[in-house]
């Protein structure tokens, strides 16, 4: 399931504008919004470092929260967020509200398991890694941190298709029109070369019978 919950501690911020953001900023602050829920957005300002901290532990924008402001609590799912483009530092988030009945789309990253069981791999073969992460469809407080790929048993030339991965209740690809294609397991660059080497010699073979 998604990381666990965290609560950060915000104030209502009664001034918008790019003025008032440049000042926050300058005092390690960082201007945020919560929205949706069919409720009107409220503007907040965060801690940066705070923020940043959470960002680099990995999992933000799958990971729910509890905001406080004026000891009011709102249930948001980080939905995106801004850094300066020459300095790199946060300038910015957007926090979605959410309920039990708040479906949300969200990137999750793609783990693999048991290598060593993989003949293919064994030989020789080379993990092709086409999707790190997939796009889910997936009720806001059932997000997974990860999928798990079993790689159990392939062979070089096998390829790991969505439809092979065993996705907890309720969660579900956005991409629905086709079983797309995960990860393949391919031929080392050595064992090529033997297979073109042995195609050639094929085609020689067959060049020689037709004169």
């Amino acid at each position: 399931m998604s990381n666990q919950a965290y609560e950060l501690k915000a104030e209502a911020r009664a001034q918008v504008g790019k003025g008032s953001a440049r000042e926050l900023r300058r005092n390690g602050l960082i201007p945020a919004v919560i929205y949706g829920d069919k409720k009107d957005p409220v503007s907040i300002v965060l801690s940066r470092n705070e923020v940043t901290k959470k960002i680099h532990a990995g999992g933000f924008l799958t990971t729910l929260v509890t905001i406080v402001v004026d000891g009011k609590k709102h249930s948001v799912l980080p939905k995106d967020y801004q850094l300066d483009p020459v300095r790199d530092f946060l300038m910015h988030v957007d926090f979605l509200r959410v309920s039990k009945n708040t479906q949300v789309t969200v990137e999750v990253p793609v783990h693999f398991e048991n290598e060593e069981k993989s003949p293919g791999l064994k030989r020789g073969g080379v993990l092709n890694v086409v999707r790190h992460t997939v796009e889910f469809h997936c009720p806001a407080n059932a997000i997974p941190d990860s999928i798990t790929v079993d790689l159990t048993g392939l062979e070089i030339g096998d390829g790991i298709h969505i439809s092979h991965v065993k996705l907890p209740e309720g969660v579900e690809p956005t991409i629905t029109d086709r079983d797309f294609t995960i990860a393949t397991i391919a031929a080392p660059a050595g064992l090529k070369s033997e297979d073109n080497a042995a195609d050639d010699a094929d085609e020689a073979v067959e060049d020689a019978s037709e004169e």
